[in-house]
């Protein structure tokens, strides 16, 4: 619903200022840039799907021989301990530990289709405990919170688009959003908390979130104490480093574990295609409808006042262009896509825009949509304080993503 909104105010908008320039300016050629925008908009929106096809293939297949493997189970029982705190209201042995665990899992390593029914699972679950139908449960937010912090360990989707649209080293945001979902998360578990009353000087808890807060510190600190350009070398060198050395474990556990490694790869592989496939009309939809924007001189205007209010405060103004990524965020996963997109095809994919927008786009993930799927799924019709929360996280997130562009790409 936020999507056909948004979608029919850009032309409304677009249109608004195009009779305005036409009447009142004379700029009697705005409607045909505006044409012109819907007819190149639409073929770049074909040609970045039809061109995600190989890398889509390549890390769906990947991320198969990983959950083949058994890698959602490890991290599920990683994770075991912490999550046993941060729901008390949930019986010990409940079957919604196990759901929740691996729906988080299977998130942080980019498996959105096995994260999502898993998700559904654990709300239904949840739900059984429930002793108001229609009313979120303490535990129903804390899990929905945990979702739209949108906790990511491989951001397979951004590097993928990164890749498309010919940035040098696809993968040198993994570090920056690695950071920046830590922060959207912790920020969200905090919320919830404190709303929640749950005891976060728990040893167990501190001794998770305690020792993880501290090497994401370490990390900031050391970057922040060498030169930019030994900043960009050494983040691009871990990333790659890093993401082969997932793969590699991935493949491992498959080979420990007896799991056919080629046929696992193949069936995962096959999504591909239909993947890139059904990307085409959402990414077309909003592309075309931002190119109109963009070209009726709309988005020129938005981002002059933007860039005057943060100057007026003494801020640096060179993330601004990706800001309409980080205010799509929370409102529609395929808007902010969109965004993103169109702030690397207009700025290039290894512009700071575009890695600005990139870091943002994997901060956090779409709390109103994740809202609607999950509650929706079980009747909830009051969500307390998951709203306030699910922002909460949103803007910690967006926050520190900009911040960790500026600390690496700046």
């Amino acid at each position: 619903m936020a999507l056909n909104y948004l979608f029919i105010a850009f032309f409304v908008i677009a249109l608004i200022f195009g009779v305005v320039k036409a009447v009142f300016l004379g700029d009697v050629e705005v409607f045909q840039r505006m044409m012109d925008s819907t007819m190149d908009s639409a073929k770049t929106g074909f040609e970045i799907s039809l061109g995600l096809t190989g890398v889509l293939t390549l890390w769906l297949g990947l991320l198969k021989i990983g959950e083949k493997g058994g890698v959602i189970r490890i991290f599920s029982r990683l994770l075991q301990p912490l999550f046993s705190r941060l729901f008390p209201g949930v019986p010990k042995d409940h079957p919604a530990y196990g759901s929740i665990t691996m729906n988080v899992a299977a998130n942080m390593l980019g498996l959105d289709n096995a994260a999502t029914p898993i998700g559904l699972r654990a709300m239904g679950q949840l739900q059984e405990l429930n002793k108001k139908d229609d009313t979120a449960t303490n535990a129903m937010i804390m899990f929905l919170v945990l979702n739209t912090s949108g906790l990511t360990l491989i951001p397979i989707s951004i590097m993928v688009y990164r890749a498309q649209l010919g940035a040098v080293n696809p993968s040198d945001i993994f570090i920056p959003i690695m950071l920046a979902t830590y922060f959207s998360t912790i920020a969200g578990i905090i919320s919830v908390s404190v709303v929640q009353k749950i005891n976060l000087f728990n040893r167990v808890i501190l001794a998770y979130l305690g020792g993880i807060t501290a090497v994401i510190i370490a990390i900031i600190l050391y970057f922040s104490s060498i030169p930019q350009e030994q900043i960009t070398t050494i983040s691009s060198a871990a990333s790659n480093i890093i993401l082969f050395g997932i793969i590699m474990a991935f493949i491992l556990i498959a080979v420990k574990n007896k799991v056919n490694i080629y046929n696992a790869f193949i069936e995962g592989a096959k999504e591909g295609f239909p993947t890139a496939i059904k990307i085409i009309p959402y990414l077309i939809a909003i592309l075309v409808a931002i190119g109109v924007f963009r070209a009726s001189g709309a988005m020129e205007m938005l981002m002059d006042g933007m860039r005057w209010f943060f100057a007026a405060i003494g801020v640096n103004t060179d993330f601004v262009e990706a800001v309409p990524t980080a205010l799509m965020k929370p409102l529609s996963g395929s808007g902010a896509r969109g965004m993103m997109v169109d702030a690397m095809e207009t700025y290039g994919a290894d512009s700071f825009v575009g890695k600005v927008a990139s870091t943002v786009q994997g901060a956090t993930d779409t709390t109103f949509y994740i809202i609607a799927v999950y509650f929706g799924s079980v009747g909830i019709k009051n969500t307390r304080h998951a709203v306030g929360c699910g922002l909460i996280a949103d803007f910690t997130g967006i926050i520190a993503a900009i911040l960790m562009a500026y600390l690496f790409f700046h």
